[in-house]
């Protein structure tokens, strides 16, 4: 039996991150949060932040030991999307890679539906 599909992937690259970055703030109860916010030079932009706490209605994803949550509005603007973490000539990041963006600024982290 196959496993279902999980709206929004979290990829092996950001999960490590995200345990070296939990590793040094010595507080496993740390999760990865990414959400969406009004602005940007598209209309919305990524945000991510580290969160103590999972609220009512968050979408949770476990990896390696740690975890992602993003909330029911947000998630909607992310459905079939992939958070992935990079490094490269702009410099380490999350990123975002979104199916659901008709169209992106340069910098990756603004987008219009």
């Amino acid at each position: 039996m196959s496993e279902p599909a999980v709206p929004i992937e979290f990829t092996d690259a950001a999960a490590r991150k995200v345990a070296l970055l939990v590793s040094e703030e010595e507080n496993p109860g740390l999760k990865l949060r990414v959400y969406i916010t009004g602005g940007g030079c598209s209309g919305f932009q990524y945000g991510f932040t580290f969160d103590e706490k999972v609220n009512e209605g968050d979408f949770l994803v476990e990896k390696q030991g740690v975890s992602m949550v993003i909330d029911p509005m947000s998630l909607q603007y992310l459905m079939g999307g992939v958070v992935d973490y990079t490094e490269g000539l702009q410099g380490s990041r999350f990123v975002v890679q979104n199916p659901n963006a008709t169209t992106t600024c340069g910098c990756g982290s603004s987008f219009s539906v």
